[in-house]
């Protein structure tokens, strides 16, 4: 049995109604839930949560996964209040119990004072960009993935907890040429790569049930 912590950090803002975003985290939670060696809990940064609770969540998962939109380049600011308010919580708590280093040596060592080592993560983003932003010469990104570029200090606190990162998957163009059908069936493989090992799962049946939501 295998315990999954799914996290929404798509924020009703302004002109976002945070859809998509909401749209993954059922499909992810409707996965496990039909799987039997995985069991599921989920949080909407949408709604009121107890940061205790939360830190609860991160130390009983043996993976988490986050689903969040990128805005002006970094992750929307309600998420970023949950994950400052909930590592906050898991200080010596679970989540970490210091930056790693020593007053001998302070020069070395930093980062290494996470407590989730074992444990693992996955991220999702969605992106007005297109994905040629990301990959031709010359276009806005320089060529920098998003998990090596815009994405990388998301990364490198996961990494300060001491958790590892399983493959990330990146939604491009969402906001003018979204096509959710293709999009769920991307993201269903992706699951069944990481997780199943399975080639065929009824995305048609997952798209149905989501569409009635």
């Amino acid at each position: 049995m295998k315990n999954i912590f799914v996290i929404n950090g798509g924020q009703i803002f302004g002109h976002s109604g945070g859809r998509f975003n909401k749209t993954l985290l059922d499909a992810t939670v409707q996965y496990f839930t039909e799987h039997p060696d995985f069991e599921v809990r989920s949080t909407d940064v949408n709604n009121a949560y107890d940061p205790m609770q939360e830190a609860e969540n991160y130390k009983w998962a043996d993976v988490i996964i986050y689903h969040t939109p990128v805005w002006w380049f970094q992750v929307p600011h309600a998420f970023k209040k949950y994950i400052d308010e909930v590592f906050t919580a898991g200080y010596q708590n679970g989540i970490y119990r210091s930056d790693g280093r020593t007053a001998e040596n302070p020069g070395i060592n930093y980062g290494t004072g996470g407590l989730m080592h074992g444990k693992k993560y996955m991220l999702t983003t969605s992106w007005n960009a297109p994905v040629t932003a990301f990959t031709l010469p010359g276009e806005f990104f320089n060529e920098h993935s998003v998990d090596e570029g815009p994405l990388f200090g998301f990364h490198r606190m996961n990494a300060f907890t001491g958790m590892q990162q399983l493959d990330s998957i990146h939604f491009y163009d969402v906001m003018k040429n979204a096509n959710i059908d293709e999009n769920l069936q991307r993201y269903q493989e992706h699951l069944n790569k990481l997780f199943t090992q399975q080639n065929t799962h009824s995305h048609e049946n997952l798209h149905n049930s989501l569409s009635e939501m």
